[in-house]
């Protein structure tokens, strides 16, 4: 199938402001494009691409001070089938993981995994390994933290998503994203389109949105 996809955003700043753009497809999907994707800015300004540590695409530029608007439009091919569910796939235990991936065990400033420990080996300690406890980690987050844009919050951590019990798509991962990483299981974060696939219409402009990946079974 073929997907249309593409973005405005606009942004006002007080003067030259360096940026940073992930708004890039992943590398790997980079062949799947049917029409380049290729991002415009108003008013136009040079702009390079690199690869981060992470193998994000990212675009670096200067925004010249006041309104600066940047939009894309490609279409991509994607076979329209869903994400394959494996549910035996298996907990690796962290000195069978590999390198790279170790990385995806440890705390960061949105997943504050230090306060969520004891919290997350209390409910989740009993649980079977694997794929079943990381959707025991979903349930409990979904149920956990109620969806409102209203209370979207940049600042906000998994442990105050925890405590708060609100937020967004942003929240819920990394409330997910702390719970399995204190369990020994790496996970990382994901961002992307909200498509209107499937879905009945909607007045409102469709968005980007958040999700996790857990490292189970020799794959993300």
């Amino acid at each position: 199938m073929l997907i249309r996809a593409g973005y405005t955003l606009a942004f006002n700043t007080f003067g030259p402001t360096p940026m940073n753009l992930l708004l890039n497809v992943r590398p790997e999907r980079a062949a799947d494009l049917v029409t380049p994707e290729v991002i415009t800015f108003d008013p136009p300004v040079p702009a390079r691409q690199f690869a981060d540590p992470f193998g994000n695409v990212c675009t670096r530029l200067v925004a010249p001070g006041g309104r600066i608007a940047m939009s894309a439009d490609f279409v991509i091919r994607d076979s329209g089938e869903p994400d394959p569910v494996v549910p035996d796939a298996v907990q690796h235990s962290v000195e069978d993981l590999p390198d790279d991936v170790l990385l995806f065990l440890l705390g960061s400033r949105y997943c504050d995994t230090d306060k969520l420990s004891a919290v997350a080996w209390s409910l989740f300690g009993n649980t079977p390994l694997g794929c079943a406890r990381v959707q025991a980690i979903v349930d409990y987050v979904h149920d956990r933290i109620r969806f409102d844009y209203l209370k979207a919050d940049d600042t906000r951590s998994a442990f105050e998503g925890y405590t708060q019990r609100e937020g967004v798509c942003r929240d819920f991962a990394h409330l997910a994203i702390a719970f399995c990483r204190c369990m020994n299981i790496p996970a990382r974060y994901c961002t992307g389109y909200l498509g209107d696939i499937g879905v009945p219409p909607l007045p409102d402009p469709m968005d980007f949105s958040a999700w996790f990946e857990a490292y189970l079974g020799g794959r993300w």
